[in-house]
């Protein structure tokens, strides 16, 4: 472990690392001293570079993931007052508030708010932005928090609706969820993953309560890093699962975004001599699904029959 992990802790002005930078590999941020460590990850809790400084005082070794550091910091930040936890509520920007139409947001809230289409708001749509906002902190005392880096204006105002008929203290607790997901996302964006995670399929005929060989399975990715398009072609074994037994595998296949299986169960029945209608019910079968942590094992199977299908996340 490096000596300056712990042992150069000191009180100090940090100068937080842009978002845009090229991401920071783990084993360079174990090498980090306290500034530094604070430099790279302590803009990912809006205006709060405490949550980082005292990650890096509570933590004797380096991360190994970005995880293990993202576990460290929300802890931080679950093990505060109830008055440090506000004060990090407050240090959040209004979703297309007065900070946002002087352009006084932090990079990484500028770029979230973009891509939520908050930057391009209509007259009617900013009135409705912003009465939401008054309501929301006439009623609770703190500003709305949502997550809207993959988020729409219709969800977020939604969101604000069902959210304005929550309690106060569901409405801080959520907040407090929620900015642990902004900072996880920040987080992916800033650090390089672990080269631990990957994808894996299996098909089971319930037709036949069978695993399902020899069907033919494609996989896209929608978006994300990386190329998009198709990016795999397979054919399940006599297990049901792929015979290269990873679709991707590391961090650099393996990456944050929207992916879509498309399994030809239409031509797999057809060899089975599964009795069919002349046009069948089901010919080929898509699943859109998303990776938000690279460093996992997503399991991502297909459970079907002639006439129906269904999924879930694995591991």
């Amino acid at each position: 472990v490096p000596k300056s992990w712990k042992s150069q802790f000191q009180p100090h002005h940090t100068q937080i690392i842009k978002m845009s930078t090229p991401p920071v590999s783990l084993s360079t941020l174990a090498t980090m001293d306290q500034a530094a460590f604070t430099g790279v990850v302590g803009g990912v809790y809006e205006n709060s570079p405490w949550v980082a400084d005292n990650t890096f005082a509570d933590n004797s070794k380096p991360f190994e993931s970005i995880t293990a550091l993202h576990a460290a910091m929300a802890d931080v930040v679950d093990s505060a007052s109830e008055e440090k936890k506000l004060e990090l509520i407050n240090a959040h920007p209004d979703l297309a508030g007065k900070a946002a139409l002087a352009d006084e947001l932090t990079e990484e809230s500028k770029e979230e708010q973009a891509k939520a289409g908050l930057n391009t708001l209509s007259k009617e749509e900013l009135e409705n932005f912003t009465k939401m906002n008054e309501d929301y902190k006439a009623k609770f005392g703190f500003v709305f928090i949502l997550a809207v880096r993959n988020a729409t204006k219709y969800t977020i105002l939604k969101s604000f609706e069902a959210r304005l008929k929550n309690t106060r203290m569901k409405e801080f607790e959520e907040c407090i969820t929620q900015i642990h997901k902004i900072a996880w996302m920040r987080l992916l964006t800033i650090l390089e993953p672990a080269d631990t995670g990957f994808l894996t399929c299996h098909v089971l005929d319930t037709a036949s309560g069978k695993p399902a060989n020899d069907m033919a399975i494609t996989l896209k990715r929608i978006s994300g890093s990386g190329q998009l398009g198709v990016i795999g072609s397979f054919v399940t074994n006599a297990d049901g699962r792929l015979t290269s037994g990873r679709a991707l595998s590391g961090r650099q296949e393996f990456t944050v975004g929207v992916y879509e299986w498309t399994f030809e169960v239409g031509d797999y029945f057809a060899k089975e001599g599964a009795k069919l209608a002349g046009t069948p019910f089901l010919t080929s079968v898509p699943l859109v699904f998303g990776i938000d942590n690279p460093e996992d094992h997503y399991h991502v199977p297909l459970l079907c029959s002639p006439y129906g299908y269904s999924t879930y996340r694995g591991s």
